[in-house]
């Protein structure tokens, strides 16, 4: 049947030639298309793309990004301030603090700035040698010592942090630098006014937030708290600091001040835990708070309402998991950073680990949740550089460091990190990590913020890859064949961050897992699917199971995958994408599925081995590899899980 024929029975037309008696209108030929579609496909679109109502890309951002006014970074020498980063992060040439250019591999879609709460700003204006600092003997002691430079600027920073810390500072200088001061008020303001000037909807997202700084000990209790908000709501506040009588370390006071914000201005605010390898034990507690405070309903409660999100990677070491508790995971000792808390003045112990890492903290809520009937632990994973250079990089040809002083040079590898009698943690151990992936359906504030909140969010240690995730009970393998999974992800399931609930009698839940190379990185080695659970008895277990991966390799008789290979050139920095899969994906079934358990499931995808940051230090810099450094690593992405959870 030819086109006029087909027009001529939509429109009721006898003949052609009454058709070409009475031509019909370009309207007319539209609403004729329109009518004869709408019989043939009732209810959709031709366009695969049209009606879509799904995030349809990840967004790339940092969540966790410290500028000049933060203490410890301008106290290292940084120079770089809020603009400054908001302009790298957007795709711009700067100067690094170290007097270096500096340009992102590719723009980010979005940068949350998130400075610590407490004396924010206070290290500029001794900087400055301001009178509100200089008229104290301990800020001109300061300032002069920051003004000389080299290793007096240095013993200056340590000190003042120490003070700080130890509570040891002249109470009415730092007053200054404390909500309900006008000077503090005057630092936000402009942290705000910032954020308004570079949040360019649907181009680029500018978070308004900052970072509460608990410590107990020197163990890291750290919280970034991000608005959903604009300046006008986020305005009516000051941040949230931890210097008693106005503040406190303790989170269940933190999510008081995030309920009075919402109270107050009918806005929308969350708050997410920095990674907990260096709070000796204190991030996750199973029994009790770090003060002994025993966890109630109300504890639990709270937490899963305001900490929607954990930060899984980042600088300061990986935070999945630790061998100790994964032995049977051979890619559980990725960044590993077990030597103590921030300042190393306590040392790390075995029973420690299990309420530091992230998949030991999935574990530890579902036994929460059977005893409280709230799991405190369900978050949505994300990575954050954690920098305190203003940088927001997290690729290894391009590692700027934590602080200005590891900014690139030839001594950088030299420099010790962190040390004293408890233990080490040496400058090549800095991971050069990591960002979070925001499955949103626009370049928002409050869309990002939303995916942020319903937790379809996903880490990577620096690398964009691709990476999704659905669960349901009726998936199959033509729905990963189909090159519109996502489609038919959402008709039938749920994404990362969902729930499963009330299994179908015989069913298992099926996955569908798929990931997608970084276009300008490395191949993929393998998508991997971990699962915790709680047995009958109120134990905790995982398993990790290797689902789908590249070049044919076969499982071998020890139940392991092969290695992919290793094509990495340590003298030249160097590697080639002549192993791995551009992409991998499948449709996975659980095979030991119990109906009667509480379970998650997330994925973790690996790339072929890459060097790390500091062989391209020793390519272009000549720096000396340390001996036990290692020259490859396989860097990786973690999603939020989907959670199982039996009826009644």
């Amino acid at each position: 049947m030819n086109i006029l024929n087909k027009f001529s029975k939509c429109v009721g037309v006898a003949s052609i030639g009454l058709l070409i008696a009475m031509p019909i209108t370009v309207a007319q030929e539209m609403q004729a298309s329109k009518e004869m579609l709408t019989k043939a496909y009732p209810g959709k679109a031709y366009s695969p793309y049209a009606k879509r109502s799904f995030p349809e890309r990840p967004l790339w951002g940092d969540s966790h990004l410290h500028t000049s006014l933060s203490m410890d970074a301008g106290g290292f020498g940084n120079r770089v301030g809020l603009r400054g980063a908001y302009r790298l992060a957007r795709g711009e040439e700067i100067m690094a603090s170290s007097g270096q250019p500096i340009r992102l591999s590719r723009p980010l879609d979005w940068l949350a700035i998130t400075d610590h709460s407490d004396g924010m700003g206070f290290i500029n204006d001794i900087l400055a040698f301001s009178p509100m600092v200089t008229k104290y003997e301990q800020g001109a002691r300061w300032a002069k010592g920051f003004s000389a430079g080299g290793q007096e600027a240095i013993e200056a920073t340590l000190d003042l942090i120490s003070a700080f810390s130890q509570g040891k500072m002249d109470p009415e200088m730092i007053a200054n630098y404390s909500p309900g001061a006008r000077r503090y008020s005057t630092i936000w303001d402009d942290v705000i006014d910032a954020a308004e000037e570079f949040n360019e909807p649907h181009k680029f997202t500018a978070f308004i937030g900052f970072e509460w700084t608990s410590l107990v000990k020197g163990g890291n209790m750290h919280r970034n708290v991000i608005f959903r908000d604009n300046g006008d709501r986020a305005r009516l506040v000051v941040p949230y600091t931890t210097q008693a009588p106005i503040g406190s370390i303790d989170p269940l006071d933190l999510y008081k001040y995030l309920e009075a914000y919402e109270e107050k201005t009918n806005g929308s605010v969350m708050a997410f835990a920095h990674n907990g390898n260096l709070s000796n034990g204190i991030m996750f507690p199973m029994d009790a708070q770090y003060s002994g405070r025993k966890l109630d309903k109300f504890y639990v409660e709270q937490r899963a309402k305001w900490e929607r999100m954990y930060e899984v990677t980042q600088i300061k070491g990986d935070g999945e998991t630790h061998p100790f508790l994964s032995p049977d995971d051979e890619f559980a000792d990725y960044g590993t950073w077990d030597k103590g808390n921030l300042d190393l003045s306590e040392a790390k112990t075995d029973d420690m680990l299990a309420a530091e890492y992230a998949r030991e903290g999935l574990k530890r809520g579902l036994a929460l949740e059977a005893k409280l009937g709230t799991n405190p632990y369900k978050f949505g994973v994300i990575g954050g550089t954690d920098s305190h250079t203003s940088l927001p990089t997290a690729d290894d040809d391009n590692f700027f460091g934590k602080h200005t002083g590891y900014e690139p040079s030839p001594g950088r590898l030299k420099h010790p990190f962190m040390k004293n009698e408890n233990g080490e943690i040496f400058s090549w151990q800095q991971v050069a990590s990591g960002y979070t992936a925001v499955w949103a359906k626009e370049n928002t504030r409050a869309s990002l913020f939303d995916a942020m909140d319903r937790k379809e969010v996903y880490s990577t240690t620096g690398p964009r890859m691709t990476v999704r995730l659905f669960g349901g009970w009726n998936y199959d393998k033509a729905d990963i064949n189909s090159r519109q999974p996502a489609v038919l992800g959402y008709e039938k399931g749920v994404p990362m961050g969902g729930d499963l609930t009330d299994a179908p009698k015989g069913k298992s839940p099926t996955f569908m897992a798929y990931a997608v190379r970084d276009p300008i990185g490395a191949n993929l080695d393998r998508v991997q699917i971990i699962k915790g659970w709680l047995d009958k008895d109120g134990k905790t277990h995982e398993k990790v199971y290797d689902v789908a991966w590249s070049d044919g390799r076969k499982v071998g008789s020890d139940g392991k995958l092969p290695p992919v290979g290793n094509t990495v050139d340590v003298k030249n920095a160097n590697w080639t994408n002549t192993i791995g899969e551009t992409e991998l994906g499948t449709v996975w079934t659980d095979p030991d599925f119990d109906p009667a358990q509480k379970s998650f499931y997330y994925v973790r995808v690996l790339e072929i081995p890459t060097p790390p940051w500091y062989v391209y230090d020793a390519f272009r810099l000549g720096s000396k590899i340390p001996k036990d450094a290692p020259t490859s690593h396989q860097e990786r992405a973690y999603t939020t899980p989907i959670w199982y959870t039996p009826e009644g």
